[in-house]
Formats: C-alpha cells, structure tokens, sequence
C-alpha cells in the first residue's frame, strides 16, 4: 500500500491545470482588456505579485485577528481596485487589487463561504506589484 502524504504535500481541491489558467486569461484579455484599453487610453496592468512570505504573513494576521473576535474560519476576498491617477506615473490611474478579510463568529451574520460579510475591522491588504507592460499567463 501507498504512503499517506501529509496535509501540507498534497494539491488543494480548487487547483485548476495551467491549461485552464491561460484559458481564463486569455478569455479575459479577449474580451475585457481591449475595452478596457479603450476607454482609458492606455494598457492597464492585469496580474498583481505577492511573495509567499508576505501571503502568509498576511494570512497569519487575518487568522490570528479573527480568532480574538471568535471567528474560526476566515475568508479572504479579492477586490479590484484604482488607483488615483495622481497618485500613479504618467497622470494614470492604474488598476489594482487588494486583499479584504471576511467572516463572522459563528451563529451570526455569516452563512458560510462567499456569503460571510466583510470584517471591517482587520485591516485589508494592498501594494503587490504589477508587470508593466502585463504578464501574459
């Protein structure tokens, strides 16, 4: 018989193939970047870095912050931000993302999964880097 892995070795449940990445993103660019460019006159960016070391830092904060309020299973939403565009090279306002802690103490608010409310009291996360021109995937 097999070796168990441990828990930490195995693929989680949500990964996609790389295939159906540059699927996504290229329906993406298809069909979003061109009227996107358009209408600002510019390439936006639209892929955003992080190292692991700063995610699991952050993710250590949002579990640590939410467990003092009773929150045992926190979620994290991605967000789609700008920038002012005085506040970005070139007079542009640039896109982003930033990272929103969500969930609710249980028997509250929270029903579960995409349905937990935002945790306004953690702070989000924002400032990851950005290809210029973008990383095609």
């Amino acid at each position: 018989m097999g070796k168990k892995l441990p828990k930490w070795r195995k693929k989680p449940e949500k990964c996609i193939t790389v295939e159906r990445a540059k699927e996504l993103q290229k329906a993406w660019c298809d069909t979003r970047t061109p009227e996107i460019d358009k209408c600002l006159g510019f390439e936006d960016t639209r892929e955003f870095y992080w190292s692991v070391k700063e995610l699991k830092q952050y993710l250590k904060y949002v579990k640590k912050e939410s467990r003092k309020q009773g929150i045992k299973n926190p979620g994290i939403r991605v967000y789609f931000g700008a920038y002012p565009k005085e506040e970005c090279k070139m007079d542009r306002g640039y896109a982003t993302v930033f990272l929103a802690p969500a969930g609710a103490p249980e028997g509250e608010q929270g029903k579960g999964g995409a349905n937990e409310p935002n945790n306004y009291s953690i702070a989000p996360y924002n400032g990851g880097g950005a290809g210029n021109p973008p990383f095609f995937y």
